[in-house]
């Protein structure tokens, strides 16, 4: 791989996890804006979010300190969204190995071979959430480390670590997005929420709130993070802050389904956590929802776009658009 520019000037970044949710739409918009991508991915792994798409291709994992390397060799950029998002069970030592150790070995390789700029993709819970009222920020400390959710405290361990990195030569900028919604959610991820919606499955809604994003947003943040993202800085990508009542109305109304009615109380949310943890506990199946996340659920976890705005010129997507691209989506593959 060479750093050789195209037309435009922009050379060839590096994706990593570049067939996922965010990593597909990432390297949509960086061919949007006269990148070149070289997508990063797993053997023997084929979602289909890149079909059709001119980029290259990399199979390796990044465990590999020798396919790190390699991989970073020659980029004018490298993109590293690839994570392991379970959370189920607890203290998974291969979160780990992915989530920190493997991020660090890949921008420590970046470095080494003169790659000027890494964008890590954190988590916005890496900072503390606050009242609609007032959005937590980037000035925040760590919001989710009373929850002991492996993913989070992974996230946030990975986080300190890049930005201890970043140096002359070496921009290092950290991205945070919230939880989004959006085309090419192969697994799905986020999009559980919008298929069971429309299905019906969903009896109530818990006390709490998130601040939902369209995906192509954040992916291009991430972008523009990549050209204009000061280093050592850390940048969140959100979207609206909504209730779990008003969202789970407004995913229904885009996909046409009844939105859920009743408000579940926090002992029942509590209780029902509990006995899906107890039960994984037993089969060492994952639970559809644990002890821990019902906590984060009764939480109003909402954020602050506004130094990405002004820094970066972000612009939050609207939670519709990003709903109905993402019911299109789920409908050509047949999954709703």
């Amino acid at each position: 791989m060479t750093d050789t520019a195209d037309a435009t000037g922009r050379g060839e970044v590096v994706v990593t996890g570049a067939d996922g949710f965010l990593g597909s739409n990432v390297v949509r918009a960086l061919l949007s804006s006269g990148y070149r991508a070289r997508a990063v991915l797993e053997p023997g792994r084929e979602t289909g979010t890149l079909t059709g798409l001119d980029v290259a291709r990399a199979r390796g994992s990044l465990l590999d300190p020798g396919f790190a390397a390699e991989v970073a060799r020659g980029a004018s950029g490298v993109v590293h969204t690839a994570a392991s998002t379970a959370v189920w069970p607890s203290r998974i030592p291969s979160m780990r190995a992915l989530n920190v150790d493997a991020a660090l070995r890949l921008a420590r390789a970046a470095k080494a071979a003169g790659v000027p700029v890494f964008v890590h993709v954190g988590s916005a819970s890496s900072f503390e959430w606050g009242a609609k009222e007032l959005p937590g920020d980037e000035r925040g400390g760590y919001g989710s480390a009373r929850f002991g959710l492996d993913y989070l405290d992974t996230k946030r361990e990975a986080q300190e670590a890049m930005l201890a990195l970043d140096s002359p030569g070496f921009r290092v900028v950290v991205v945070n997005p919230t939880f989004m919604f959006g085309p090419y959610d192969s697994r799905p991820s986020s999009g559980e929420m919008i298929l069971a919606l429309a299905a019906g499955k969903i009896p109530g809604y818990t006390a709490g709130g998130r601040s939902f994003a369209d995906v192509r947003s954040v992916a291009s943040g991430v972008v523009a993070a990549l050209g204009r993202g000061r280093g050592g800085q850390c940048y969140i990508l959100g979207g609206v802050n909504l209730s779990y009542k008003e969202a789970f109305a407004a995913i229904s109304e885009a996909v046409g389904a009844r939105p859920p009615g009743l408000r579940l109380p926090g002992f029942a949310a509590l209780a029902y956590g509990a006995l899906g943890s107890s039960l994984s506990r037993l089969t060492g199946k994952p639970p559809k929802l644990s002890l821990a996340m019902t906590r984060v659920s009764l939480e109003g976890q909402y954020y602050d776009s506004s130094k990405a705005e002004r820094e970066l010129g972000y612009a939050k997507g609207s939670l519709k658009e990003a709903v109905v691209a993402a019911a299109a989506w789920f409908r050509e593959r047949g999954m709703l």
